[in-house]
């Protein structure tokens, strides 16, 4: 059974840009979400999440992350071009700059469902938070 993904972006094109990304990779979507109450009702069953910092409803990526985190056992993961906003702790692994390119967001993905320590590559493609 692959691994499930939530995506929590409100930019629909960046969105999907983000499921071709995982399901091609043999990730299965369980659902986008845009804000945070659709992020919540979409959480269960997922095993891991990608998570925009600024959202429909504002910057609550970060609380989100932690709601996620600690409430669904998800693993998270920032995707977004605001990582200075990412407060701490975030309850996330770490974050992928936005523009980000596909092997970002799966050794951001690999990480999540397999825990595999990544060293940070070049041009911030995958940062952990420690």
């Amino acid at each position: 059974m692959p691994a499930t993904a939530l995506i929590v972006e409100d930019e629909i094109f960046v969105a999907l840009d983000l499921e071709r990304i995982l399901t091609d990779a043999g990730y299965a979507v369980k659902a986008i979400a845009a804000d945070s109450d659709g992020a919540l009702e979409a959480a269960a069953d997922c095993s891991f999440a990608l998570v925009d910092i600024n959202l429909r409803d504002g910057a609550t990526g970060p609380d989100l992350a932690r709601k996620l985190a600690q409430d669904y056992g998800l693993k998270v993961v920032f995707v977004t071009a605001n990582p200075g906003q990412i407060a701490n702790p975030s309850g996330a692994l770490g974050y992928v700059r936005k523009p980000f390119s596909a092997e970002a967001i799966l050794a951001a993905a690999s990480v999540a469902v397999q825990g595999v320590p990544v060293t940070p590559p070049p041009h911030h493609d995958f940062v952990p938070l420690v």
